[in-house]
């Protein structure tokens, strides 16, 4: 059962009829569309069966369906549909087939044959070749409803017989600016970033409008050079630009992106602007639609509101069947004129009263506009409030309306009252968050002004009014009261500009002030106001003074740092005097290499020893304390001189190692001790050549023989400090003539950000080349090759047994 929307209507309210009247009429215009889509895709479809058949253009072929259907005496619709019927009714080629999903009724493409595919449109037959393509072409463009329908169809069509991948549609606005209308086979960021194109030279689309002629750009690189071309040159090898013929003028321009390399022939050009003409009339009729009917006086009207200033609009009224008026269509706009949404100028043009502003139906503001078009007296309202959600926000705005009568039309003027308080409001909140406030004196009348942050800065209760010139120095610190004094005297006396900090004692302590004023002058240059502000800077002041004090302890502490790495740098060198050297003991070579840290203030705790014992042996050590600084160097001398005391004395070296851990587990007065160090010891017997070591967490030492390197297997024992229950367990090993056995510290191959196991693995390499190439220098080879990045302490022992 259908329901009268009407119904009812009599115990409606004003506003609900008039939203309704505005549902029933816009379903009305959807029907009436409707019908008249029809009307035209059947009308369309002839034309572009004529087109295609005889050679004709859109126009021409309009002109011959209206003057066969006016010499048989039948209608035009009735013509159209004889024409579509005889060329349905005709069979097609057995071996045609479809070049692009085209609608019902579409002809089919030329016959397959040499130089037909993709890209390669048949030519032997000239331009009925295409008469096939352009008819299904001029049907599917009759059901287009947006130049988006239509790229898209343009590209169905012409994909497979051109290999067009991409089409671009332009128009040309009033600012001779392009805009993208249209696009198919374009992603939505090129299409995007190309959406506005300026009137700027380089641009394909842009020259195409100018001249009139079409591009035709089919070398990529050449293109390149003179062209700003869309994506990347070799994704279109071949790209072409037609314009689009208007009523007057050139309005647009079409863009066909191929991918395939080969030039346009005479036949792909000649498809390609007929198909540009089929798609010029469905263009202009799409934007006829959209930008509405014109009107002389409509357009006289609005040059007028382009040049003034203010907020005005020219509405028509719409009337109902009995003449009422049900609402008013916005025809004119000045560019000052802003609605709530934000709408400015002309985006507000084509747009219904009430569809715009829904609740003002019934208001006294409809009745005014009613008012002023009936008997032409000018409706001036009392200031009104306006509410509407913009981005899910509400906003209330006051209007104050003008509407006067126009011939027939209405002519409305506003003032929007909340600017002024909206921008009161912002002032306002810049005031609360720089913590600061204005201030004027009248020194004619002797009055002050101060706005509401200023009573805040001053602690002021705003009811005691603002404070005089005369009555601020009470209100100072003494100290700060004779420059304060000095730069009045000069704002008052010379008209200078001031800019003077100052401090004032308050209920809640002193605080940090800032004045900052001018003077402003009669004809005879006496001052006469003094417009400026204050500001509080007293958290400013208090961060300075916090800095300040934070500068003042970090330079002590560089010189503290400073003064102890020099203490460290000398105990380091009275310890390790020597950067590098070679000795003769017991028989071996040893070449020594030192070289401390050279970034950061601290020295490190690298160390080394070789000594010939009382048996004739050797003793070799290397180790390496965790740390920096003083406390380091310092631990590294008690190990150091410790080690050797216990191995001269006869200790073994896992005894000797043990002893250490305990030492650096706790001081002499039994305190806990925080350091820790990595050490090697070995002891080496001349008679034998066999050497024995044991080492605390120390990387294993590198044996190189035969020009091959390899590590040691480390055995049992953990870092000196980190446990009370460390074990140490003894290696020995026979050496042969020729050998090098490399002791080490780890700032020899730590780099960073790379693993430990690379960094072995480089020093192997590097010492298998270095040391088995009998090199005179073969302990400087290898650091060279290395080359330590300086970050930390390394030491270096090369034990090398000679040849027999």
């Amino acid at each position: 059962m259908k329901t009268d929307p009407m119904a009812g209507a009599d115990d409606a309210s004003p506003e609900v009829l008039a939203l309704a009247k505005v549902v029933a009429r816009l379903r009305a215009e959807v029907a009436e569309l409707e019908g008249l889509a029809a009307t035209t895709a059947v009308l369309e479809r002839a034309k572009g069966v004529l087109m295609a058949r005889d050679g004709l253009t859109a126009d021409a072929a309009y002109e011959a369906l209206s003057a066969a259907a006016a010499l048989r005496g039948r209608t035009l619709m009735e013509e159209c549909w004889i024409v579509l019927g005889g060329i349905r009714s005709r069979p097609h080629p057995a071996k045609a087939a479809p070049a692009a999903p085209l609608t019902v009724g579409a002809a089919p493409p030329p016959e397959g044959g040499p130089g037909t595919g993709p890209g390669h449109p048949a030519t032997g037959g000239g331009d009925a070749s295409f008469h096939g393509l352009l008819a299904g072409l001029a049907a599917s463009l009759a059901g287009a409803r947006s130049p988006q329908d239509t790229a898209g169809i343009l590209r169905a069509a012409l994909r497979v017989p051109l290999g067009v991948e991409g089409v671009m549609i332009y128009k040309l606005d009033e600012a001779g600016r392009l805009g993208l209308i249209g696009h198919a086979g374009i992603d939505a960021v090129l299409a995007a970033q190309w959406q506005d194109v300026p009137p700027m030279s380089g641009v394909a689309a842009v020259e195409v409008i100018a001249s009139g002629e079409p591009r035709w750009l089919q070398d990529p690189e050449r293109d390149a050079e003179d062209y700003r071309l869309i994506g990347p040159p070799q994704r279109w090898p071949t790209r072409a630009w037609l314009p689009v013929p208007g009523e007057e003028r050139v309005s647009g321009a079409i863009g066909f992106l191929r991918t395939v390399a080969d030039p346009f022939d005479a036949a792909h050009r000649a498809l390609l602007v007929r198909a540009v003409r089929l798609c010029g009339g469905s263009l202009r009729v799409l934007e006829r639609h959209e930008d509405g009917p014109g009107d002389e006086e409509v357009a006289a009207v609005q040059k007028i509101f382009d040049v003034l200033s203010g907020a005005a609009i020219l509405l028509s009224p719409l009337r109902s069947p009995t003449g009422e008026v049900e609402d008013y269509r916005i025809e004119a706009a000045a560019p000052e004129s802003v609605d709530v949404a934000g709408r400015r100028g002309k985006e507000l043009v084509g747009r219904r009263v009430l569809e715009t502003y829904p609740t003002i139906a019934g208001t006294p503001l409809w009745h005014g506009y009613l008012d002023a078009l009936e008997t032409g007296s000018a409706y001036e309202g009392e200031p009104f409030s306006y509410r509407e959600v913009v981005a899910g926000i509400p906003e209330t705005s006051l209007y104050s309306v003008r509407a006067t009568r126009l011939a027939g039309r209405l002519v409305v003027s506003w003032v929007r009252h909340d600017a002024g308080a909206r921008e009161a409001s912002r002032l306002a909140a810049v005031q609360r968050l720089g913590n600061l406030g204005w201030a004027d004196w009248s020194l004619t009348t002797d009055t002050v002004n101060w706005s509401e942050q200023v009573y805040a800065i001053f602690d002021r209760p705003p009811e005691q009014g603002p404070m005089t010139l005369e009555e601020l120095p009470r209100h100072l610190v003494p100290d700060d009261l004779p420059a304060l004094a000095e730069a009045v005297r000069r704002l008052l006396g010379e008209g200078a500009p001031i800019d003077q900090p100052f401090r004032i004692a308050t209920d809640s302590g002193v605080r940090h002030l800032r004045i900052v004023a001018e003077a402003e002058t009669d004809a005879f240059g006496a001052p006469v106001e003094v417009h400026g502000f204050f500001q509080d800077l007293s958290q400013q002041r208090d961060a300075e003074l916090a800095l300040r004090e934070s500068e003042r302890a970090v330079l002590v502490q560089r010189g503290v740092l400073k003064a102890e790495r020099a203490i460290a740098a000398r105990l380091q060198h009275a310890l390790l005097p020597v950067p590098e050297q070679s000795i003769e003991l017991v028989g071996l070579r040893v070449d020594i290499a030192y070289m401390p840290s050279d970034s950061g203030v601290n020295v490190g705790g690298d160390w080394y020893s070789a000594i010939e014992l009382p048996d004739g042996s050797a003793l070799f050590v290397v180790g390496d304390v965790a740390g920096h600084g003083l406390d380091a160097v310092g631990t590294m001398a008690q190990l150091r001189f410790t080690a050797k005391g216990m191995i001269i004395t006869g200790s073994a070296l896992p005894d000797a190692m043990a002893r250490l851990n305990t030492l650096l587990l706790h001081t002499a007065a039994g305190v806990p001790s925080a350091a820790t160090a990595t050490m090697i010891m070995a002891r080496y017997w001349p008679a034998e050549r066999r050497l024995a070591w044991v080492r605390a967490g120390h990387l294993p030492p590198l044996l190189v023989r035969g020009g091959e390197a390899r590590f040691l297997p480390p055995p049992e024992g953990i870092l000196l400090g980190a446990c009370a229950d460390s074990v140490y367990a003894q290696e020995t090993l026979e050496l042969e003539p020729g050998d090098h056995l490399l002791l080490y510290t780890d700032g020899l191959i730590e780099v960073p950000e790379e693993s430990m196991d690379r960094g072995l693995g480089r020093l192997a390499e590097a010492a298998a080349e270095a040391m088995g190439g009998g090199t005179e220098e073969p302990l400087a080879r290898l650091l060279a090759q290395l080359r330590p990045a300086g970050r930390d302490d390394v030491c270096v022992l090369d034990i090398h047994v000679p040849p027999c």
